[in-house]
């Protein structure tokens, strides 16, 4: 019955500091990387028909309208 006591009490104690570091990591973390994403705009992907990717294919894709 000691030995389970002992285990748990280091169990517990493992778990909480594992958790204090945990929520210390969260706490102190730069929001750097929000930044830089929003910093960096990606194009927007657009997606074409194998047909229209032809230089021919004008009549069956259309001009785009300027």
């Amino acid at each position: 019955m000691k030995f389970e006591s002992i285990f748990l009490t280091m169990l517990f104690v493992a778990c909480s500091s594992v958790c204090v570091l945990v929520m210390g990591a969260m706490l102190t973390a730069s929001p750097s990387s929000a930044q830089l994403a929003n910093a960096r705009r990606a194009a927007p992907a657009v997606a074409a028909q194998v047909d229209c990717a032809t230089p021919t294919a004008m009549e069956t894709c259309g001009a785009p309208e300027a």
